[in-house]
């Protein structure tokens, strides 16, 4: 009796319907993308160019210690605090010399917004998570009153009931029919005014 030849598979479209399912998940799949701390760097500065003289009342000196405790002004402050007393802090108008702002002008405080620098120091030890929550509530202070000065102006100049984050959210959106041109005119008129300088100390 012959022997019956076994059935074979056709492979052939195989590599076609993986090639197809490659394609398939090239394009669905989402890469997820890395977020982190926006910061711009200052320009390098020439050799000879002397840094700028800072007076002590115009520092808000912030520090973490290995603990994760916060020191500000060589006091303990919970974290939850830290965003009212920075705006304090840059909203005091010390020397008289800001129109907008609503402060105490303390005398012993910062002079004006311009002025006005927060100093963050870190320890190793310091877990990332305080460290990240205290970024966020330094860089909040400096929004709050960028808010503020946008809604004071925004209509005056075409943009009413628009704070300073939807403002920049609308400039970044392709979508917005508005005149973006005189929007960035009031975004940098508010950044100049409000400049946000935040250093770290390491």
């Amino acid at each position: 009796m012959a022997k019956r030849a076994a059935p074979e598979v056709n492979a052939g479209s195989m590599a076609d319907i993986a090639f197809l399912l490659l394609i398939f998940f090239l394009v669905t799949t989402t890469i997820p993308k890395d977020s982190g701390i926006s910061r711009k760097l200052p320009p390098i500065d020439p050799n000879d160019q002397k840094p700028p003289i800072i007076k002590e009342k115009n520092i808000f000196a912030v520090s973490l210690n290995g603990k994760d405790q916060l020191l500000v002004e060589d006091e303990l402050m919970e974290v939850k605090d830290l965003r009212a007393a920075a705006v304090e802090f840059l909203d005091n108008n010390g020397d008289g010399t800001c129109s907008f702002c609503k402060g105490k002008k303390d005398p012993t405080s910062s002079d004006n917004p311009d002025k006005a620098v927060i100093s963050l120091k870190n320890e190793r030890e310091t877990s990332y998570a305080k460290y990240i929550s205290v970024q966020n509530e330094l860089v909040a202070a400096y929004n709050d009153l960028r808010n503020r000065r946008a809604l004071e102006i925004g209509s005056q100049k075409g943009f009413p009931n628009m704070n300073f984050i939807e403002m920049q959210a609308k400039y970044d959106d392709v979508r917005w029919s508005g005149n973006k041109t005189k929007l960035k005119e009031v975004i940098d008129q508010i950044q100049k005014e409000i400049p946000q300088k935040l250093s770290e100390v390491q």
